[in-house]
């Protein structure tokens, strides 16, 4: 039998390899994922992921699943929002970002109400209807299996959940040439000089350009069954945040 084919940035390589390979991009950038997140997008990163957190509505006491939740910057936004009565697990395929991000937390004295566990978002080992909200940054676009990963976090969402997904977009037309010659050109000499490492952030590049536009994005959470769908472009589409309920 033939091996499936999926994208790994704008190479083709076998299903079951990705995950590998990303893991490995990740391995190599987490000592320097934070200041690369701040140099890339000149800090903004950190206002789209506090209008995210706005936007999932968190309450007192609930139970929320940080999905690719890596060094931990919606998962203290999180756990300040549930409270020590709440629960916040963070969840990450790559050992090495969740080791990073326990400690950041940790150090940063949030720890009380979170837990962390190494699991792919394709096959989240969770019971059924055990979440109020999830939340998946930057992450999506990395997953091998799109829409069995949302169709996993549907599963695990509880009746009345919701999931955010704040996630690399399609910009409008008028950024497109800015933004091409950013990503190709500025944000690989980026990753040289704070990471000593292009090839990943020309990974990032690539990864986001195959990653599916808004609309397509907004018909896959329907697919896997979430009502009430919607999305909100930032920056122009640089970036946009898609949202799902299930009733």
């Amino acid at each position: 039998m033939k091996d499936k084919i999926t994208h790994f940035g704008f190479e083709e390589v076998p299903e079951e390899e990705k995950a590998h390979r990303v893991r490995a991009v990740f391995d190599s950038v987490v000592d320097n994922y934070d200041l690369m997140n701040d140099a890339m997008s000149l800090g903004i990163h950190r206002l789209w992921k506090r209008l995210v957190i706005d936007m999932a509505n968190i309450r007192p006491g609930q139970q929320v699943l940080d999905l690719a939740g890596g060094t931990g910057d919606l998962a203290r936004l999180i756990a300040a929002r549930t409270g020590p009565q709440g629960k916040v697990i963070l969840s990450d395929i790559n050992h090495a970002m969740i080791r990073t991000g326990r400690a950041r937390l940790l150090d940063n004295g949030v720890a009380g109400n979170l837990d962390f566990i190494q699991a792919n978002a394709e096959q989240l080992p969770f019971a059924d209807n055990s979440f109020d909200c999830i939340t998946m940054g930057f992450g999506l676009r990395n997953v091998t299996d799109k829409q069995a990963a949302l169709d996993s976090i549907y599963r695990v969402l509880k009746p009345g959940g919701r999931l955010l997904v704040l996630e690399f977009s399609h910009p409008v037309a008028a950024l497109k040439p800015a933004y091409d010659f950013y990503s190709f050109k500025i944000l690989p000499r980026l990753g040289q000089l704070f990471a000593n490492d292009a090839d990943s952030y020309r990974y990032l590049a690539e990864s986001i350009r195959m990653h599916p536009d808004q609309q397509t994005l907004l018909a896959m959470l329907e697919s896997a069954g979430f009502e009430d769908c919607s999305y909100q472009n930032l920056t122009g589409g640089v970036v946009a945040v898609h949202r799902g309920f299930k009733f």
